[in-house]
């Protein structure tokens, strides 16, 4: 018996899944949903099947034919990692329905009371499944190795509606039997009744192309929208400023699907909506087919957030369409992606930006070196990640390293070329997980020699920044890193050097600025340009990141405002890093824990379980 996946119980013997129909009842006054999953296989089964869940209550597993119980068994042991075991035994069976409930600790879900969504009036409830939290949400083999298509019934109240990385089809009342396959006696209450109940309405989704189960997603709440394009629409808490915001920001995007296109090949997913979710959404953007999901951080009002939606556009085709198998490969989701969002943006936005774009990767990608340096495993595109939590080793290496490495593939053949053979493995892998050695051998085959030009093995199997990396060249930036090494010397950049400088200038130059300067030389930097408080979160971590590591505490009110208002992990980590890293640091410490306790419930649980991480490692 061999796991196909090290975060996953799922078994290299055992067919996979190919369909899972859901039926699922959103309790919002205990945060849990009351749910049935159908779960098809490609061919009759006997014996075991593992499937991984976690934080689930199992009622009853059964024959969706007979309504006769198929017995299961539930490991005693929770990995803290994987979650639980759960095993089905299967005579000849190609189906099965789990009859389950969630609970309020769902890794997946963040449940927010009316208080802390936008209009205080109704709840709120959304997904995040990457990497592996999917199990939390339904049982099911959680690996990307596993493609599936779904339909689901999501039962709410009829003040609420859902949106879903699926095809809308219908809203409408429940139907008295449609839950008649859910053995309700499992339940300690009638669900037939339940499901029926009066104020209560039905959203049916499908999704009708094979996902891995990371892009399973829905949100609910009281959503508008404002259409932005022939394939766009974006979705956002019914908020009329917020709804006008995010169509602003995002005017562009059908160009940016244009350009996609133009260099990648048809786009398959039929809509490319948006939904602007609450500050807490734990990361910038979620690559979910149709739906992509946004932190509203990145509506800045100059349509820079437009860098983050080319990024999950691009996803569009590696990622979605082509994925990796398991988060060891994780590179060939973001490396690719990050290559295809900065062809888009440099198409779109002009060199300059793409160039600004690489530039501030590749400063972070050097950052993540030393964050690294005493695990150099994960400085490394093809990853070991045996008994690894993939969100604790979350990083900007599969990103930037991984676009490196494509770069520099790039510059050897040149352009046409690789525009040719990024295409023709589009084609080829679509709708497929792979691994790096799929990646590798089609890329030795159709472009013979490669091996003896670029060191294939050092790039994806070695540690650190291989020596033909390339920082990039352009006058902004070269002007940029020039400034920064002149703040040394205690040069403050004059307002003309500056005048034309948006968010990305910015962040590129804090960035580039040592990190120990004198405190009075930052609190001038801010006297003068006001960077504390920038309403560019990119701007305004960046800066409060120089001021914890210079001491400056007068600038410890303002990091405790940024961590109780938003929950994505980008500002997260940095910040609370840099407040309980290193010695003789006991007031800020005392900061960090305080800020955590009054925040927690705020962010979502990936988000919480993150820095608690960090407080597990240093303090």
């Amino acid at each position: 018996m061999a796991p196909v996946d090290p975060h996953s119980y799922t078994e290299s013997t055992h067919p996979l899944t190919t369909n899972i129909s859901l039926s699922l009842y959103f309790d919002f006054s205990t945060s849990t949903i009351h749910a049935a999953a159908l779960l098809s296989l490609p061919t009759p089964h006997s014996g075991d099947l593992s499937l991984d869940t976690r934080s689930l209550t199992i009622r009853q597993v059964l024959d969706p034919q007979t309504l006769a119980p198929i017995q299961f068994s539930l490991s005693s042991d929770t990995d803290p990692i994987k979650g639980c075991l759960l095993t089905v035994s299967l005579s000849d069976q190609s189906s099965l329905l789990l009859v389950f409930s969630t609970s309020p600790d769902s890794s997946a879900l963040q449940w927010l009371s009316p208080p802390q969504t936008f209009n205080k009036t109704h709840p709120f409830v959304y997904t995040q499944c990457q990497s592996i939290h999917a199990r939390s949400v339904f049982p099911c083999q959680d690996t990307p190795a596993a493609r599936v298509c779904y339909k689901a019934l999501i039962n709410i109240p009829h003040q609420l509606s859902a949106v879903m990385a699926a095809q809308h089809v219908d809203r409408r009342p429940p139907i008295a039997g449609e839950t008649k396959m859910i053995g309700g006696e499992s339940f300690d209450f009638d669900y037939e009744s339940l499901w029926c109940t009066e104020g209560r309405i039905v959203e049916e989704f499908e999704m009708n192309q094979p996902v891995p189960p990371y892009l399973f997603a829905f949100a609910v709440g009281e959503l508008g929208s404002r259409e932005v394009g022939p394939r766009t629409k974006v979705y956002a808490e019914s908020v009329p400023a917020v709804l006008d915001a995010a169509a602003q920001e995002f005017a562009g995007t059908e160009e940016l699907i244009r350009q996609g296109e133009r260099l990648f090949g048809e786009y398959d997913w039929e809509r490319f909506d948006l939904l602007v979710l609450p500050p807490s959404f734990p990361y910038g953007g979620m690559e979910n087919p149709r739906m992509v999901f946004l932190t509203p951080t990145v509506i800045k009002g100059d349509a820079s957030g437009a860098q983050v939606v080319a990024h999950e556009l691009a996803h569009s085709w590696t990622g979605n369409l082509i994925t990796n198998k398991n988060n060891e490969h994780f590179w060939l989701n973001e490396g690719f992606t990050t290559y295809a969002e900065r062809r888009i943006v440099e198409v779109v936005q002009g060199e300059d930006r793409a160039g600004l774009n690489i530039g501030i990767g590749w400063r972070g990608l050097n950052e993540e070196m030393e964050r690294f340096k005493d695990n150099m495993e994960f400085t490394k595109l093809k990853t070991n990640q045996e008994g690894v939590d993939p969100d604790a080793v979350y990083s900007e290496v599969p990103y930037e390293k991984g676009f490196q490495f494509l770069w520099r593939i790039e510059r050897q053949i040149g352009r046409p070329a690789f525009d040719e053979f990024l295409k023709k493995y589009i084609a080829t892998f679509k709708f497929k997980s792979i691994d790096t050695e799929t990646f590798l051998d089609f890329l030795k085959t159709n472009v013979p020699g490669i091996e003896k030009q670029v060191d294939l093995e050092l790039w994806t199997e070695g540690i650190g920044i291989p020596p033909d990396a390339y920082e990039p060249v352009s006058n902004i930036y070269t002007k940029i890193v020039s400034l920064a090494n002149e703040f040394k010397l205690g040069k403050i950049p004059r307002e003309e050097e500056v005048a034309d400088w948006q968010g990305q200038e910015w962040e590129l130059y804090l960035e580039n600025l040592p990190k120990s300067v004198e405190a009075s030389q930052v609190v001038a930097l801010d006297a003068r340009y006001r960077l504390a408080e920038s309403k560019d979160y990119e701007v305004k971590v960046a800066f409060l990141q120089l001021a914890i590591s210079c001491n400056c505490r007068d600038y410890y009110g303002e990091v405790e405002k940024t961590l109780k208002e938003v929950g994505r992990m980008k500002y997260l980590r940095p910040l609370y890093r840099a407040l309980v890293q290193g010695t003789g640091k006991d007031e800020e410490k005392i900061l960090a824990k305080r800020v955590f306790g009054e925040a927690r419930d705020c962010y979502h649980p990936i988000a919480r379980g993150v820095v608690e991480s960090i407080f597990a490692k240093h303090l």
